[in-house]
């Protein structure tokens, strides 16, 4: 059996950066995948789906470091559904937990300036 998705998109929000109990590193962050084409009339259409991507430990301080909103950003992962209760319902709740990922936007204004970082994977110890 295979859980693994790759995905290329672009950062919603900056990233939420936290550190558990045991003190590594968290990073939450939204990716938009955009889907274009033209429909039967020739009119440009697209569609937009958003990702909730985890990284922990180092990839997480990487992403806290280099990334912004608007980074564009391929990923690596594999796909996690947790169920939780509100208000009496069951709810559910799809993440991508990351493995590696690559900057891809270089220098630019989503990077603040800064020069991207070599790809990462969750578990390098250095970048």
């Amino acid at each position: 059996m295979l859980n693994r998705v790759a995905l290329i998109g672009r950062l919603g929000q900056d990233p939420d950066i936290r550190h558990m109990t045991n003190g590594e590193c968290v990073a939450n962050v939204s990716l938009a995948t955009t889907e274009s084409w033209k429909d039967k009339q020739g009119v440009k259409q697209e569609s937009t789906e958003w990702h909730s991507l985890v990284m922990f430990r180092r990839l997480g301080e990487i992403a806290g470091e280099f990334l912004k909103k608007g980074s564009l950003i391929y990923v690596e992962g594999k796909i996690k559904t947790e169920k939780y209760e509100k208000n009496g319902e069951d709810r559910y709740s799809t993440k991508i937990i990351v493995d590696e990922m690559k900057m891809l936007s270089g220098n630019n204004k989503a990077e603040g300036g800064k020069r991207p970082a070599p790809s990462s994977r969750a578990d390098d110890d250095v970048f």
